[in-house]
């Protein structure tokens, strides 16, 4: 079975934890380009232009995206199918303050795509004590900025996960119904 990075049309390996590294080779020539990022994020580019118009995101410095701004993207993607663009913004804000301006986050959006990764990739069981269990591992390595940063950042990545395997069960009810006509 093939296997994507969530929220992108990259083939992936979850289990080896190298979100980093393939991200790392994307970006080691520079930003990309808004064709390249939809393509990457299976996108319209006109969604991608309508998110940075918004203020979900800064805009491209010289026409080109960096990892940080492709990782929003990303998690905006990857939450849309099963939560409100306003409920996106709000759980990315409830993170990183305000979504046009960078100097106020807690955490990078590539570490908190990378963190939402491995806690998808440990995941084994849809209980709350085995996310809660996924989410800490995943983010063992965190740096709070500030008393109650961690405490913030887990239950967001609680929520990230719910909503990424929920928009996965949705994909597969719709599946089986399709398969009824069949």
């Amino acid at each position: 079975m093939v296997t994507y990075l969530p929220g992108t049309t990259i083939e992936a390996d979850l289990t080896k934890d190298d979100t980093e590294y393939i991200l790392n080779n994307i970006f080691c020539m520079g930003g990309l380009v808004l064709s390249q990022v939809s393509q990457l994020a299976g996108l319209a580019t006109h969604d991608i232009q309508n998110w940075v118009r918004r203020g979900f995101l800064t805009p491209p410095v010289a026409k080109k995206y960096s990892r940080k701004q492709f990782c929003r993207i990303i998690l905006i993607h990857m939450l849309k199918e099963c939560l409100e663009i306003g409920e996106i913004t709000r759980l990315l804000s409830y993170i990183n303050g305000r979504l046009n301006d960078e100097s106020d986050d807690m955490i990078d959006d590539d570490k908190l795509y990378v963190y939402l990764v491995r806690t998808i990739a440990n995941i084994s069981t849809l209980d709350e004590a085995n996310v809660a269990e996924a989410v800490e591992r995943a983010t063992a390595d965190y740096q709070e900025p500030f008393a109650g940063g961690r405490s913030r950042l887990r239950r967001a990545l609680t929520v990230m996960a719910y909503a990424y395997y929920s928009t996965l069960v949705h994909r597969a009810t719709r599946q089986m119904l399709t398969a009824l006509d069949e």
